[in-house]
């Protein structure tokens, strides 16, 4: 049973002079969650989630990550959690290796750990045989599920994704829904934005925001039916108008 809310947020705002990028937001993320995280570009979307993560301090509002304070306890929530972004955080120069051992020692593994979590990673990922490869040589695809391996290298109890489809081909988009589904069903909370209104059917629940707001949260079958739309995009045109 979800009954253990590990993201809480109320009225949580971050203000640049005048401009408020995210405004008054409220929302809970329960344990074991996929929550989409929907809007156009600029909506906010990604300001949201780096006051979630740890590295932007809000305005005002409060909110909880992993039982820990945002404004308070932004270290404690780096440790707890996994991060990947919209340029996967991978380094170019780096083989595939190297990038796994690098990121297992940023999140404090110990070397027979990290050892144990690249052999892994290779071979779920079917990598082994390019293990020794700089990262730059690799298709976009490969790319991006080794970056969402690596996010994952510390067993995080919350896996935050900032945009992870963005710019690959709708092939590669669905077998990466297929890794968030499986790091799902291990107990993980995977908090993703996306502006790809089609992949709010993955989710379990998903938040639309339009211009710093969240104007809607639900299921997406409950949105279709409240806005009588036949799709999420349809949904979110409403919502934009």
């Amino acid at each position: 049973m979800r009954n253990d809310k590990v993201i809480q947020v109320e009225a949580l705002t971050k203000q640049f002079g005048d401009f408020k990028a995210v405004d008054h937001i409220s929302f809970h993320v329960e344990k074991g969650e996929i929550f989409g995280f929907l809007g156009a570009n600029g909506a906010g979307k990604t300001t949201a989630m780096r006051m979630l993560t740890g590295l932007s301090k809000p305005s005002s509002g409060k909110g909880t990550v992993a039982g820990f304070d945002v404004l308070k306890e932004s270290e404690r929530i780096k440790e707890r959690i996994g991060y990947m972004s919209q340029k996967f955080s991978l380094y170019e120069d780096l083989t595939v290796k190297e990038n796994i051992r690098f990121y297992g020692g940023i999140y404090g593994l110990s070397k027979n750990q990290i050892e144990i979590k690249t052999s892994q990673i290779l071979q779920e990922l079917n990598l082994s045989e390019v293990g020794s490869k700089l990262v730059r040589s690799l298709p976009l695809g490969w790319k991006q599920r080794l970056a969402f391996a690596v996010s994952m290298v510390h067993d995080p109890e919350i896996v935050f994704l900032d945009e992870p489809t963005g710019g690959v081909d709708p092939n590669v988009r669905r077998q990466f829904w297929e890794a968030i589904y499986q790091a799902a069903e291990l107990g993980r909370t995977i908090f993703v934005t996306t502006h790809y209104m089609d992949e709010a059917e993955y989710c379990d629940r998903v938040s639309i925001m339009v211009s710093g707001k969240i104007e809607a949260l639900d299921t997406p079958d409950n949105l279709k039916e409240t806005f009588k739309a036949e799709s999420m995009d349809e949904v979110f045109l409403k919502l934009a108008r």
